[in-house]
């Protein structure tokens, strides 16, 4: 069942109303085997990988609150990180690992027979795998109290609305909400209905539309221009914000219905001037998740080690920064898909951060504490124009279907580029349509500072955009029921 299909509405009509009616603890078994119902819909056969992914973390998390010896403590904490990394890794990179293997001994002459599975990926692993990582290293770093209740745990890491495409939640998020009574106030049924709206108008209007301009362009087998190359990118570029973010405001209104509050996920990427800006408003769950658990860490152990080192005229942290964002970008690259062009699109957005990182290391000083990391002025333009170009660029390379692809492309937009009216005509003139009206509801926001400010607008022009957007997804929306972009990672 995806959000945007008939049976998940139906699905979630009858979960809403039957959890209105139970007490606190008859919710929580309730959720707790909607949500099995729900991942059972996609293949039954992996409900058993979350159960024991439940069952092993929650074990886990239990040892680390009842051990205070440090050895103990930490064979715990390496078990449970081997058990999940295990888990992410067999089933999400086995292929892609045993087929660049046999590849690599093709190459030095060597045929390679081997035992080879070919395994199935089962939809939300690294959400979920993420997530019960997190939880218990907080444990340990004693960040957070370990939950004593495996249906309270098992709800948190099976909780239906976020499970297959995040957000990434945090134990300390999640489980106190899942763990006291929850009551649903009416501005949490006013914000839930608006996020639900504009979630459906971005995916079925916005996002699928796209999809069709994309996927013409991106076919493997075609030779588009260099026009047509630009126009893709910015249509694709469109396409994944509308469609992820368009997920994550969906699992945040259903969310809210239910009387829990989820994190946001996604703010104005594409209103922004750095790398560094961009990451703290796409995926948000992801960047901090890669920050606070792999560039941070990295990041201390490093520092102790070359305290004072200079090389090059550079000083030890900028060192530091570089190689610790290489390694974070180019594995938060392959968490997305076990594929080399995911490898290229994490090692070209390192390159972007590092890049940035040593441009303005110098100038530091003569920045402007406070200055806002949207920018909507019309000096900005440029910066924001130049950082959405860069951006579009790295979108190529995510949508390529291989590195041959991506080089493929790169040379038509670079030595293919000639004016088309056709091209505009046909690929253009949708990205105006479908995505001018999400730009006109996001800049504005986006001036605000305020995410969901259009329920702060007046009452005629709030009602009017509410009847514009129900207005579009019925007439012109795409209801083919297409799954979203990252049930795949």
């Amino acid at each position: 069942m995806i959000f945007n299909s008939l049976p998940f509405i139906a699905f979630f009509v009858v979960v809403y109303g039957v959890y209105r009616v139970l007490p606190h603890r008859g919710q929580n078994v309730f959720l707790l085997a909607a949500s099995y119902y729900f991942y059972a819909a996609w293949d039954w056969r992996f409900v058993s990988l979350i159960v024991a992914s439940t069952v092993v973390n929650y074990a886990v998390g239990l040892g680390l609150g009842r051990s205070e010896r440090p050895r103990t403590r930490r064979a715990l904490l390496v078990g449970g990180v081997a058990f999940n990394l295990a888990l992410l890794g067999f089933f999400k990179y086995w292929n892609f690992f045993a087929d660049n293997l046999r590849a690599m001994f093709g190459l030095l002459g060597w045929h390679a027979d081997a035992f080879t599975l070919s395994v199935l990926l089962p939809v939300g692993i690294s959400f979920y795998t993420f997530m019960t990582l997190s939880y218990g290293v907080d444990v340990h770093r004693r960040e957070t109290a370990p939950t004593r209740s495996l249906l309270d745990f098992g709800v948190f890491v099976a909780y239906f609305p976020h499970l297959v495409a995040g957000p990434i939640l945090r134990a300390s998020l999640l489980l106190p909400q899942i763990a006291a009574p929850r009551t649903t106030t009416a501005d949490q049924v006013a914000e839930g209905a608006w996020l639900l709206l504009w979630g459906y108008f971005k995916k079925i209007y916005v996002a699928d539309n796209l999809a069709h301009v994309t996927a013409r362009i991106f076919d493997p087998a075609g030779s588009p221009s260099g026009l047509e190359v630009l126009l893709g990118s910015v249509a694709f570029a469109f396409q994944i914000f509308c469609d992820f973010s368009g997920y994550s405001d969906l699992a945040r209104g259903m969310s809210k219905l239910l009387g829990i509050e989820l994190n946001v996920n996604f703010r104005f990427p594409y209103f922004v001037r750095s790398p560094q800006d961009f990451w703290t408003h796409w995926h948000i769950s992801l960047s901090t998740w890669l920050r606070d658990y792999l560039f941070l860490p990295l990041s201390y152990a490093w520092s102790r080690r070359l305290d004072g080192v200079r090389w090059l005229g550079l000083r030890d942290d900028v060192w530091i920064y570089t190689a610790a964002t290489a390694i974070t970008m180019v594995l938060g690259g392959l968490w997305h898909g076990a594929a080399w062009n995911f490898v290229l699109w994490g090692a070209y957005q390192a390159l972007l951060l590092i890049l940035f990182r040593l441009a303005t290391v110098r100038r530091r000083r003569r920045r402007r504490l406070g200055r806002p990391d949207v920018a909507l002025g019309w000096h900005d333009l440029p910066a924001v124009a130049g950082m959405f170009a860069l951006t579009c660029y790295g979108w190529l390379v995510f949508r390529a279907s291989s590195i041959a692809h991506v080089g493929a492309l790169t040379t038509s937009l670079v030595t293919g580029f000639r004016p088309s009216a056709a091209a505009l005509l046909e690929s253009g003139l949708p990205i105006l349509l479908y995505a001018g009206p999400l730009l006109a509801v996001h800049a504005a926001e986006a001036r605000a500072g305020n995410l969901d400010s259009v329920r702060s607008w007046p009452r005629p022009l709030r009602y009017t955009v509410y009847v514009a957007l129900a207005y579009l997804i019925v007439l012109f929306g795409d209801f083919e029921g297409s799954e979203f972009i990252y049930f795949q990672f």
